[in-house]
């Protein structure tokens, strides 16, 4: 454990740090969060025009929902074909801004460079309308792609000093827009071409080629390997008092979403669902309760002979409810504390593995729907997969599994710190002796 200590300590935090504070990382992280209500409400949607009934269903409500969805099926998928359909205009512009935002450029401007020279490339116009293949979930890696580079492009000119020189009278708006002349001609004289390129010779666009570089690694992070992997990484940060989660789903926003997007064009085709990690997987199988699937251990918690413990679990079990947990993790502690270093690591590895299974085997449903992650567990499990109950039954399954795993280490640690409480109690009683004599 002291070789662990070190390691975390000396090696793992430092790195850890730097890239929790990395300029792209954290624009790119932020950028998925900034188009994250467009994703929500368009999956909602898309849920609603695909009823979880069958279509010779007798319940009323699956009768009438199910006539609903035929009769304005594409009034319904219009606002999911204008937020999730083209999800990567938005994830472009707003990477683009919050990276712009951390170099102190103008911040709109070279959102709106970014979503122009990805819709050059993206969606080119052909017979007065505009190609949407691209700017839906397989656009994603080269919207990031686009946005850095137009934001790398306008800070390097800035930087030297490469513009149109306007006197201090101009308004500021218009000496941005001004600023913005440059940046646009290069985009177009380089982005552009290099497209065109592609497209002749290989008869796809760069968002095509793009997507087939990735494809190896696409397909590799659909994998139970992976999906241990980011687990581990993200739990052991967080034991080290990093906020692991945020690294590593800045890393993997854009396969989740990649494969959220797959998954979404499956289901409006009538196909058999392919993908399995999806961000609610994370949230509502792996991470039940917050990073490390704490809810199990809030349950023991308010159950203990520890007056600390139960005081940690009285305060911890509503915001565990909705996958908040930072009161367990640092109220316990969690960090740094060996005791709980298994478990912490372990649990939500046992939640990966089980659920990776069961959905493989459609024991239950795979994920079609963003949920905003602060929903209760066993609703946006259900609600993820368009409203299967069997998501549900597994979410209570795990938080028993994960009750077994805890509870050895939770006894071992309760006994630890009943016996440092114990002599502040008797000590207290002494006191309260000697009281009453000197009263009496």
């Amino acid at each position: 454990m002291k070789a662990l200590f070190d390691f975390l300590e000396n090696t793992l935090t430092p790195i850890a740090g730097r890239l929790a504070t990395q300029k792209h990382v954290c624009a790119i992280r932020d950028g998925f969060i900034g188009a994250m209500p467009f994703m929500i409400v368009g999956s909602f949607l898309l849920v609603f025009a695909f009823p979880p009934f069958a279509e010779d269903t007798t319940f009323a409500l699956g009768q009438w929902w199910i006539s609903m969805s035929s009769t304005y099926f594409d009034e319904i998928m219009t606002p999911f074909n204008m937020s999730m359909g083209i999800m990567s205009c938005y994830i472009s512009a707003c990477i683009a801004y919050n990276l712009a935002n951390s170099y102190k450029l103008d911040a709109l401007p070279t959102a709106m460079l970014s979503l122009m020279s990805f819709l050059l490339i993206a969606a080119p116009m052909k017979d007065g309308a505009l190609s949407a293949t691209y700017l839906g979930g397989t656009g994603i890696f080269t919207a990031i792609i686009v946005a850095i580079f137009v934001t790398e492009l306008t800070r390097f000119l800035k930087v030297r000093n490469i513009g149109f020189k306007m006197p201090e009278q101009v308004p500021d708006k218009i000496r941005q827009s001004f600023n913005l002349l440059i940046p646009t001609m290069i985009v177009i004289v380089t982005i552009y071409p290099l497209n065109l390129l592609i497209q002749n010779n290989f008869d796809m666009l760069m968002p095509g080629a793009i997507m087939a570089l990735f494809q190896p690694l696409v397909s590799a992070s659909d994998t139970l390997p992976a999906i241990l992997l980011a687990v581990l990484v993200a739990h052991t940060l967080w034991f080290a008092g990093i906020h692991g989660s945020a690294i590593v789903s800045g890393i993997m926003a854009p396969f989740w979403l990649y494969n959220l997007g797959v998954n979404q064009e499956a289901l409006a085709a009538g196909m058999e669902l392919p993908q399995v990690f999806i961000e609610p997987f994370w949230s509502f199988f792996i991470v039940l309760g917050g990073s490390g699937a704490t809810f199990s251990l809030v349950l023991l918690y308010l159950r203990s002979k520890s007056a600390h413990l139960k005081t940690i679990g009285r305060l911890g079990v509503v915001p565990a409810m909705f996958n908040i947990n930072e009161p367990v993790i640092f109220g316990s502690p969690i960090v740094m504390n060996p005791i709980m270093f298994i478990p912490f690591v372990g649990a939500p590895m046992i939640n990966a593995i089980i659920a990776y299974f069961a959905t493989s085997m459609d024991w239950i449903g795979k994920m079609v729907s963003l949920v905003p992650w602060t929903a209760p567990a066993p609703i946006g499990a259900a609600w993820g997969a368009g409203w299967q109950l069997n998501n549900a039954v597994l979410v209570f399954i795990l938080i028993g599994v994960n009750l077994v795993v805890y509870y050895p280490f939770f006894k071992i640690y309760e006994k630890q710190l009943l016996a440092e409480e114990q002599p502040q109690d008797t000590d207290s009683t002494q006191d309260n002796k000697s009281s009453e004599q000197s009263f009496a």
